[in-house]
């Protein structure tokens, strides 16, 4: 019994108990009283309707109003049975006997002259019939249309917005309900206008039955005289009728209203004042008004003060439009910050690149003397996006507190990658290979932290001596930037995310739409595309011209929806734009190689069980990578870069190994080389004998030498 108790709710009973009341009242006799009580609820509840509907922002927020638009739609008609029968009953003892609402409505409302009340009951009929009902009604069978019509569309919006990645699984889900129900909102406003219809006839029938059986009842049953029976029974059953019509028009009212509603965030009335509120709308009024009433004809005491009004408002508008105006131009005032508040900002920082600096270099930073510094790393931030073809994310430059006054340091996604001790009051001079051997500069020796060269920390006023000697002089806030311009251009992948890849693909939709459908949002979706891009960064491709690198994505998945498959066809077909970073079309490419013995052993040696990739023994990959690193040694800074030519397969594991210990050499799959590219092995890896540089042909000769075809 406890248990049955509690899961008692007054709220599931109370539509049941409503509903059982409305049958008792068609049903069952009810005094006068109760009759009383239930026609001033009809009221009451007709106008919390009509209220409910102009509070709400938007149609969907009053969803239940199709079923609230039935149910006293029932509760009135069962009020007109109760009264029926209470007015043909007791109709002949006087106006008391129905109840004093009913004979308030006949007697004080229409002065007791019932001619009066069925004139003001048919003009409430037709408006609320002809006018209100009918236009709802037109509107809701409109609307109920279009909605239905657009739910294909809307839901393919939705499916795109979330194979995009704009919007979560759970807000597709919910905005896949809402637009169901406001469809099946419109829908039921379409069946729900025929019950205001059908109420009105009904009222109509209703108040011919009590005029005319109650005509004849006054007569036949109770002997009274034809005047007596019409003064009556006509009376109370126009009363009735005006009792019930009231609500009637009140909730036709709320019907046009909530299916006329256009969505916002503010309720009608605050929809209407804020449209209304207009200065320009006012003046104009009130100069009409004005010329109206200087009409000789026209009743002046009625149009020259309405004009009045109407030019008051606009004064009153235009001078609040005017000080909204002048505020909004004001600064925006910041509140004082509060010492005892903590913020995210505070605790989590949420840019990838940050440069932190001491407090002895937070001058740099000082826009009272120019900020230097940031000019100096936007001039970094713009050259790295020119050069990798993404919009490089912002760098975030700040104080540290627990670093010495002049070091400074590069953080990317909190890993430290770089730092070093500055001389701000100082300028760096730097031995980049061209400084006079004989000149001793006075200051603090320090080597350059981008590059390792020697340099010195002199005076301002030594700067034309250094540089008349040869060397390169730069301050602090360029020695900053030129680090992180070193450390950030040889991370391009790590600076590439899904919002910047996202960006690329939209400023590529504005030019080729066509080519980007091809592959995304399908087959590739968002983090599938920016794993291609930011592999083929780390493999030195840039991206800068993103056209060319679609196709051939395009045309890779075709093939296969692996990843190492896809970025080895795309590398296929890039080939030229690889070895282009190298030397010219008709330029001989400097070529390393493998021997093939060599070669043949890294193939069939171990592998990775994870990706399947050849891995190189730990003496096997010391010994490649020094002597490639003593090649490149040995041709020196200024000469150009070399390609390794290997294997398809062996490609991916080689790569890895030399881009940190020959990071000038381009390590190319034989795929990947164009057939009418000229070649030059400098070297042969693996050969007891280094080889002599061999000269091969260019594409209009013949190549048949037994080196060439190793090489190739």
């Amino acid at each position: 019994m406890g248990k049955l108790l509690s899961s008692f709710s007054p709220q599931s009973f109370a539509l049941p108990v409503g509903i059982l009341t409305i049958i008792v009242l068609m049903v069952v006799p009810i005094p006068a009283f109760m009759l009383d009580v239930f026609f001033v609820f009809n009221i009451a509840l007709s106008v919390a309707v009509l209220m409910a509907s102009m509070n709400a922002a938007k149609p969907l927020d009053f969803s239940s109003f199709p079923s609230v638009l039935l149910f006293a739609t029932l509760l009135r008609l069962a009020l007109n049975v109760a009264s029926t029968r209470v007015v043909l009953v007791h109709g002949h003892e006087g106006g008391e006997a129905a109840g004093r609402v009913i004979e308030a409505f006949g007697e004080f409302l229409i002065g007791g002259n019932f001619a009066v009340g069925l004139f003001v009951f048919m003009i409430l009929m037709i408006i609320n019939l002809v006018v209100i009902t009918k236009g709802a009604g037109r509107v809701s069978e409109v609307s109920a249309r279009f909605t239905l019509d657009a739910l294909p569309g809307k839901q393919m919006a939705i499916d795109a917005d979330l194979a995009a990645g704009l919007m979560t699984a759970e807000e597709a889900k919910n905005r896949r309900r809402e637009i169901a129900t406001e469809a099946d909102f419109y829908g039921s406003m379409d069946g729900a206008s025929k019950f205001v219809k059908g109420d009105a006839v009904a009222a109509l029938l209703i108040l011919g039955v009590n005029i005319i059986a109650g005509f004849c009842l006054g007569m036949l049953s109770h002997g009274l005289s034809a005047s007596e029976s019409a003064s009556r029974y006509i009376a109370l059953a126009v009363g009735d009728a005006l009792v019930a019509q009231v609500p009637a028009l009140l909730l036709s009212i709320a019907a046009a209203v909530i299916v006329t509603r256009v969505n916002d965030a503010r309720d009608l009335a605050g929809q209407i004042g804020g449209q209304f509120a207009k200065p320009d709308t006012w003046l104009p009024v009130a100069l009409i008004l004005a010329a109206i009433g200087c009409i000789p004809a026209m009743p002046q005491r009625v149009f020259l003060p309405a004009a009045f009004l109407a030019f008051m408002l606009w004064r009153k508008l235009n001078a609040k439009d005017k000080a909204a105006r002048a505020l909004a131009a004001l600064p925006p005032v910041i509140a004082p910050p509060d010492p005892g508040r903590i913020t995210l900002e505070d605790v989590s920082d949420h840019t990838l690149v940050t440069v932190e600096l001491g407090y002895g270099l937070v001058q740099l930073v000082d826009t009272k003397r120019g900020a230097p510094l940031v000019s100096r790393i936007t001039g970094v931030r713009k050259q790295l996006s020119q050069t990798f073809g993404f919009i490089v994310p912002q760098f975030r430059v700040r104080d540290s507190l627990d670093m010495q006054p002049g070091d400074y340091r590069i953080m990317l996604g909190g890993v430290l990658l770089g730092g070093a001790t500055i001389m701000v009051d100082k300028v760096l001079a730097i031995d980049a290979g061209e400084a006079n051997p004989h000149i001793q500069l006075r200051g603090v020796e320090t080597r350059d932290p981008s590059f390792g060269c020697p340099g010195w920390w002199i005076e301002p006023s030594q700067r034309d001596m250094a540089i008349a000697e040869g060397f390169l002089v730069v301050d602090a806030s360029t020695v900053i930037a030129t680090h992180l311009n070193q450390l950030m251009g040889e991370r391009p992948h790590l600076l590439l995310g899904p919002d910047e890849v996202k960006s690329l693909l939209e400023g590529v939709k504005e030019r080729a739409a066509h080519l980007l459908e091809t592959v995304y949002p399908s087959p590739l979706t968002l983090a599938s595309m920016t794993r291609i891009l930011r592999t083929l960064l780390e493999d030195g491709i840039p991206i800068a011209h993103p056209l060319p690198i679609l196709s051939s994505i395009a045309q890779a998945v075709q093939i296969s929806q692996d990843h190492e498959r896809i970025i080895d066809l795309v590398r296929a077909d890039l080939g030229a734009l690889i070895v282009s970073r190298i030397c010219g079309p008709t330029e001989r490419l400097p070529v390393v190689t493998l021997d093939a013995g060599l070669e043949q052993m890294i193939a069939q040696g171990m592998v990775d069980s994870v990706t399947g990739q050849p891995l190189i023994e730990p003496d096997l990959a010391r010994t490649v990578g020094e002597r490639v690193a003593m090649l490149m040694a040995e041709r020196g800074p200024a000469a150009p870069p070399v390609a390794m030519i290997v294997q398809p397969r062996l490609r991916r594991a080689l790569s890895s190994l030399l881009r940190l210990r020959a990071p000038g050499c381009v390590v190319m799959s034989i795929a990947e080389l164009p057939e009418t590219q000229p070649v030059e092995v400098i070297c042969v890896v693996g050969e007891q004998v280094p080889a002599e540089p061999i000269q091969l042909p260019g594409p209009a000769e013949t190549r048949s030498s037994p080196v060439e075809s190793m090489a190739a």
